[in-house]
């Protein structure tokens, strides 16, 4: 990435660290010359912020992650920034630990689990900032050898991960897809072993389209024992890829070679893109409760029950989770400039390239920039 297009991404950090030295702020602000830098006069490059943070949480947003992190980074010399795809449910605990700088989570901090109470506790009153920063479908990933192509409707796939469904040529299974040579092959589902917000997604889905099925509490835990289980994303993908009959989920990024199942919406059958993922999200709103009156978190009660066409239900929206003040200017500017990275075109951008996800809106970009901008020393 050029400087040029970074200047726009670090100038209020840049601001921000010059007033508060002006008002005797901390020693370890950052500044910039307001001249030439030493880049662009053909020097060394030199930091427009600079600094550690570390965050944590979601595996689907992996890639995305490190591909902001590397742009971020190559820009800003004496900035460093660590990420570790722990898991959803390790990023909330994490961040709300103190453990990490930031978060990232496929599902918004519960209420009823108490996690919002505990982050505003550690951010402050009125000072938690979550903001959507990626959109994937989640994939239905499988593994049947002669099977290029398989139709799953609600019910049918809720029964599957229910493990009332056995063998790959059940009469419900070969109903909808005709033609189609299925073998007597044993069903092995494979499901998260660690909190996962892509399992809280997938088991809200479930329990909102195939009800009389799907009994289970959503959670990011999975509730059904007996089937196969693996840690992460990737751990998922490769128990998928080496077991013939098995099938899990995982963010549609990382499906790879393997099989990826359409469902039923409405009369038409859907497979996962990031158009269709945007889509359903335009139809969802925002959900009170989950934001539980604080300003700067945004989060959706998504429309899984949509019958519109072009849309895919299975999605994820994952956010990043900070707060507005932090310990050091520095720490505060280096969280504000990653944050505003990861939410503007051109991060978004990037993400989108190499992670498959659905750009942020420009109309939801824009109503989560207050939060963003609010972030400060």
């Amino acid at each position: 990435m050029s400087r040029a297009r970074w200047l726009a991404v670090i100038a209020s950090a840049a601001i921000l660290a010059l007033g508060v030295a002006a008002c005797g702020g901390s020693s370890e602000s950052t500044s910039s010359s307001g001249g030439k830098t030493e880049s662009e006069s053909g020097g060394a490059p030199s930091a427009e912020v600079s600094g550690e943070i570390a965050g944590a949480g979601s595996t689907a947003q992996q890639a995305a992650q490190e591909a902001w992190i590397a742009e971020l980074e190559n820009a800003n010399g004496g900035a460093t920034i660590s990420y570790d795809p722990v898991g959803s449910g390790g990023g909330r605990e994490q961040f709300i630990s103190g453990g990490v700088a930031y978060g990232a989570s496929d599902t918004p901090l519960s209420e009823t689990e108490g996690e919002l109470a505990k982050a505003v506790k550690r951010c402050g009153p009125g000072e938690l900032v979550e903001v959507p920063n990626y959109i994937s479908p989640i994939a239905i990933i499988y593994n049947v050898p002669g099977v290029e192509e398989l139709n799953l409707d609600s019910e049918t796939l809720a029964k599957i991960f229910n493990q009332e469904i056995k063998e790959w040529n059940d009469p419900a299974i070969a109903k909808d897809n005709p033609g189609v040579e299925l073998p007597s092959t044993r069903i092995v589902p494979v499901n998260r072993s660690d909190k996962s917000g892509t399992t809280e997604n997938f088991t809200d889905y479930l329990s909102k389209v195939a009800p009389n099925v799907w009994t289970h509490e959503v959670s990011g835990e999975w509730p059904v024992k007996g089937g196969e289980a693996a840690n992460g994303t990737s751990g998922v993908v490769e128990a998928v890829t080496a077991g013939e009959g098995t099938i899990g989920y995982a963010d549609a990024s990382q499906a790879g070679e393997l099989g990826v199942a359409k469902i039923k919406v409405g009369s038409t059958w859907a497979e996962p893109s990031p158009e269709a993922a945007a889509k359903v999200l335009e139809l969802s709103k925002e959900d009170p409760e989950l934001e539980g009156g604080n300003k700067y978190v945004t989060a959706f009660e998504i429309d899984r029950k949509t019958e519109s066409s072009g849309t895919y239900p299975i999605i994820l929206v994952s956010s990043l989770i900070g707060c507005t003040k932090y310990k050091s200017v520095e720490e505060a500017a280096l969280v504000k400039a990653y944050f505003e990275y990861a939410v503007s075109p051109e991060g978004q951008e990037l993400a989108a390239e190499q992670a498959g996800s659905a750009p942020l809106t420009e109309a939801l970009r824009k109503k989560v920039m207050p939060a963003v901008e609010a972030i400060e020393g």
